[in-house]
């Protein structure tokens, strides 16, 4: 049974560029460079045939190819930090895409996103570092921006159940329209 996302990969000079700001914080467990990415939708565990269906809703889009640029970073949980990230500067044309993959994941039945679309780059998981460790870390490295980098396809990736998440695997690419 595998665990589907799909994502925007990113090239390896933005890699590199994120691969640099790890370090420096207590309790973070460092994602695996090669595993960095955008999530679009979180697919979970599913049998085969969704996957299948899951595939082939995917083959259906036909959409622009776009720019995105990282700007910025972050964390998510508040007064309990459990993860810090690279944010991703919202532009129409990532929003459309993530929101066409959302109506056709639903399509097919699988039930609708929970949690509201915030397109980022995770770069670790935090457990035992407090709010103020993160901050003193993201003050210390928050101006963080890349150039813009074109985006020309996406992909369907599955994972296995793991701590930390990965290693990843590209199971289908879907290009954009050039």
């Amino acid at each position: 049974m595998p665990r589907l996302f799909t994502a925007l990969e990113l090239p390896a000079d933005i890699v590199f560029s994120l691969s640099l700001l790890r370090g420096g914080l207590h309790g973070a467990r460092w994602i695996d460079s090669e595993n960095f990415h955008i999530t679009l939708r979180f697919i979970g565990d599913v049998d085969e045939r969704t996957a299948d269906d899951v595939a082939d809703a995917l083959d259906q889009v036909s959409r622009p190819c776009f720019s995105v640029e990282l700007n910025g970073l972050g964390s998510f949980g508040g007064r309990r930090p459990h993860s810090v990230w690279a944010g991703v500067t919202m532009k129409p044309e990532l929003a459309e895409l993530q929101a066409e993959l959302e109506r056709r994941m639903q399509r097919i039945g699988l039930a609708p996103e929970r949690r509201k679309f915030a397109p980022h780059v995770t770069l670790a998981r935090v457990r035992g570092a407090t709010s103020a460790d993160v901050a003193n870390y993201l003050a210390l490295r928050g101006g963080f921006r890349s150039p813009p980098f074109p985006v020309g396809r996406f992909v369907l990736l599955s994972s296995r159940a793991s701590k930390g998440g990965g290693p990843y695997i590209v199971e289908e690419a879907y290009p954009l329209a050039a």
